[in-house]
């Protein structure tokens, strides 16, 4: 499993939550906790917005513990809002085009999880990308597609949350025709540049670890605790949607059924 964090508040370095604390995504890379594997070393990236739109992007296949560009970024860029991932693959290439997070836009996407049986139903998932967004297509992973399938349901009106749980539901639906018992298991978040929705889900009992950390001047979504304040950091109950927007932050039930996707 994949760790990664986001964050959302005054302007701050990049290496204050990547490299710097004592639990960093990039220590989390070698030294997980929490996860299946406590090494995710099969790539890295980090998004961030400045003064223009659409977000700055930097992806790499390297460990991001061996990185000394990372480093270099994360010490010189300063955002109000970034994500930051590092991978552990689960079956598909390790690639720059499969490295989170993904952008499209104005948007940020990342992902931490897996859909069950990916391999037998990629290409009938891959058939409800809409031609308009198909060509955004440069990767192999169910993470890119889980972005472009709700990109495409944002695009129908559907608000953030829904649009997440519409491209859940997608999956679910082909896993089921296709007779997949293994779980689809789901922590993502999605940025516009002003806000950042994300989700802790899964079809079974063990969704990913997905934490929330709310300070006077910032907020931060993470796989795991990046710092020794562990009073701030409060675990995102299961089947929940956290929204950050404009310093306040808001829980919703992120409740999925199974029957919608027959």
């Amino acid at each position: 499993m994949c760790r990664f964090l986001a964050y959302s508040g005054v302007p701050v370095f990049l290496e204050d939550f990547v490299a710097s604390p004592c639990h960093s995504l990039i220590h989390q890379s070698l030294h997980a906790e929490e996860a299946k594997t406590g090494t995710n070393g099969d790539g890295f990236g980090v998004g961030w917005y400045g003064e223009r739109p659409e977000p700055g992007q930097y992806r790499e296949v390297r460990p991001a513990w061996s990185d000394e560009n990372l480093l270099s970024i994360a010490r010189q860029v300063r955002s109000h809002l970034f994500f930051a991932h590092v991978r552990a693959a689960t079956g598909t290439a390790t690639t720059r085009a499969n490295c989170h997070p993904f952008v499209h836009g104005r948007y940020l996407f990342m992902h931490n999880g897996q859909i069950g049986g990916y391999g037998t139903i990629r290409r009938r998932l891959e058939a409800l990308i809409p031609d308009s967004l198909y060509d955004a297509r440069a990767g192999s992973t169910d993470s890119e597609a889980l972005f472009l399938l709700t990109l495409s349901h944002l695009a129908e009106g559907m608000a953030p949350g829904q649009a997440l749980a519409a491209a859940i539901v997608d999956a679910l639906a082909l896993m089921e025709q296709a007779g997949i018992r293994e779980p689809l298991r789901c922590a993502a978040a999605l940025a516009d540049g002003d806000s950042i929705h994300a989700v802790r889900w899964s079809s079974d009992t063990k969704p990913p670890s997905l934490y929330v950390c709310e300070r006077p001047d910032s907020v931060v979504v993470a796989s795991e605790p990046v710092d020794a304040a562990r009073e701030c950091w409060q675990a995102l109950p299961c089947n929940t949607l956290v929204t950050v927007r404009g310093g306040a932050v808001t829980f919703s039930p992120f409740e999925i059924a199974l029957k919608q996707a027959a």
